[in-house]
């Protein structure tokens, strides 16, 4: 005869087994609804603090080719470099929104700005912003003058601006816009000048 004792604990076993079944079955439903969803996989940058403030948004509109200055509020840091960078996620914000006038690449983001000398500034994009761009002298033209006007017109003592992918000098943004030099504000003023006369 089973003693007592050795009943019950398999009985417990059984049941602990049943649950812990139960239990797996109802998680992997979870797991299957959720694994259905269409994942984000965009970095989220940090919250910005600061006081909110008045900004000119230099924006590219593709089918007219043309910028112009889009007015905007939006929260900015005191610090130069930490201005500069929020400054060009705003403007990325409207080119990577649903009814954007400068479609870019998926996935294409500004990883930082750096003030590396006194009136120099790098800004440095990731691989799928260059990767993802669209060819043309005047898409491209477009696209630098946006975010480095949008630099030199609201961030005080920026002179000269470098664009880097990953980290690195590549030789055009997509075969055409030189960035292998230094932009210095006079030139790209003239050059986002001619481009909002074209309206």
């Amino acid at each position: 005869m089973i003693p007592r004792h050795l009943v019950i604990a398999i009985a417990v076993m059984v049941v602990i087994s049943l649950g812990m079944g139960v239990y797996v079955w109802h998680m992997r439903g979870h797991f299957d609804r959720g694994s259905s969803m269409i994942l984000n996989t965009q970095p989220v940058a940090a919250p910005v603090s600061g006081p909110t403030e008045s900004v000119n948004l230099y924006v590219a509109y593709d089918n007219a080719g043309v910028l112009r200055i889009r007015p905007a509020r939006i929260p900015l840091p005191a610090g130069r470099q930490e201005r500069a960078e929020e400054l060009l996620r705003s403007l990325l914000d409207v080119y990577l929104g649903k009814s954007s006038p400068h479609a870019l690449g998926s996935g294409s983001e500004v990883r930082d700005v750096y003030l590396v000398e006194p009136g120099l500034a790098v800004v440095d994009v990731n691989s799928a912003f260059a990767d993802g761009h669209r060819s043309g002298v005047l898409t491209e033209e477009l696209t630098v003058a946006s975010l480095l006007e949008t630099i030199f017109t609201n961030v005080p003592g920026v002179e000269q601006i470098r664009i880097l992918v990953d980290g690195k000098e590549r030789d055009t943004l997509a075969g055409h816009v030189d960035l292998t030099t230094a932009y210095d504000a006079a030139g790209i003023s003239k050059l986002a000048g001619q481009l909002l006369s074209a309206q």
